[in-house]
């Protein structure tokens, strides 16, 4: 059996500790959907593209708190109409299941999700879309929920195919393991920048 590499704190840190989360907490706070893109390297988009796909959603999207502490806007978005997404469209705090996950924290999974009175309509009514079965579940960077992790299976209202198989709670786990990746990649690549250990 392999011995444990046992790593303790360094002392010389010690002193710098409140320093640093100051600085952390300052740079997590300034995080806003407009900020978000420059932040995804591919390898965290291949993650959460991987998380999508092995739950058999159709899209996913990154939701971020806007500026204001207003809205929940998507800052990045798989599926093939982002640009009608991401930098454009928002969703009020106060309305809306996404908003209830950000709100709660507690994640989110239903079938048949087009026949809940909770679910906002707008990107649906913005897309020509239906959702018909939505995953969503808190996104927590350095130490806080910023926002949210959602993914979709969609169809065209009026449309003759049968609708998506919807998900399991198995899928749920794929996309809980991609967004707790997602934070700790991001929270690797700030710190980095914030003690200038960046390559970039």
């Amino acid at each position: 059996m392999a011995a444990r590499l046992n790593i303790l704190p360094d002392p010389a840190f010690e002193d710098l500790k409140p320093v640093l989360s100051e600085r952390l907490g300052r740079i997590g706070a300034s995080i806003h959907g407009e900020q978000f893109s420059w932040l995804l390297e591919p390898l965290m988009r291949q993650v959460l593209e991987r998380g999508f796909a092995e739950a058999g959603a159709h899209e996913g999207t990154v939701w971020l708190l806007d500026e204001a502490n207003e809205h929940l806007v998507p800052a990045h978005n798989t599926g093939p109409r982002a640009a009608e997404l991401v930098g454009k469209f928002k969703q009020p705090l106060n309305t809306g299941l996404i908003c209830m996950v950000f709100a709660s924290e507690q994640p989110f999974l239903e079938n048949e999700v087009w026949r809940n009175t909770q679910q906002s309509k707008l990107v649906d009514s913005l897309l020509q879309l239906q959702t018909c079965a939505m995953i969503a579940v808190p996104f927590y960077l350095l130490g806080t929920c910023r926002g949210v992790v959602s993914c979709v299976q969609l169809t065209r209202p009026g449309s003759l195919e049968p609708e998506p198989p919807g998900f399991q709670p198995e899928h749920l786990a794929d996309v809980q393991r991609a967004t707790a990746l997602l934070s700790q990649l991001l929270e690797f690549r700030l710190l980095s920048r914030a003690v200038g250990w960046a390559n970039e």
